[in-house]
């Protein structure tokens, strides 16, 4: 799985960032994590940040911030559609 943070590195961008990586670490997945900061690249996905990109889909753009539940849960349905398997949590995902 390739996962890009888009952010200029504002606080939000960073925090964003900072979510994906524990997101991860939780449900265990083998994840490239990228931070992109460069404007001309970020605006290729988006026009307003942060925002988080998995495997060239965009799954989250601007404010307010998902938490870090809710960036398992999104990771969770990028996983299961290419053949992975839920979080772990009790019962979101199923």
């Amino acid at each position: 799985m390739k996962i890009k943070v888009l952010g200029p590195g504002c606080v939000n961008c960073k925090k964003m960032h900072e979510m994906t990586l524990q997101a991860v670490k939780e449900l265990g997945i083998d994840a490239d994590i990228e931070y992109v900061n460069d404007m001309t690249e970020i605006s290729n996905y988006i026009m307003v940040t942060p925002g988080l990109v998995v495997d060239e889909v965009v799954v989250h753009e601007g404010k307010p911030l998902p938490t870090v539940h809710e960036i398992k849960i999104l990771l969770k349905q990028k996983n299961a559609s290419s053949g992975g398997s839920g979080c772990g949590c009790s019962g979101c995902c199923g």
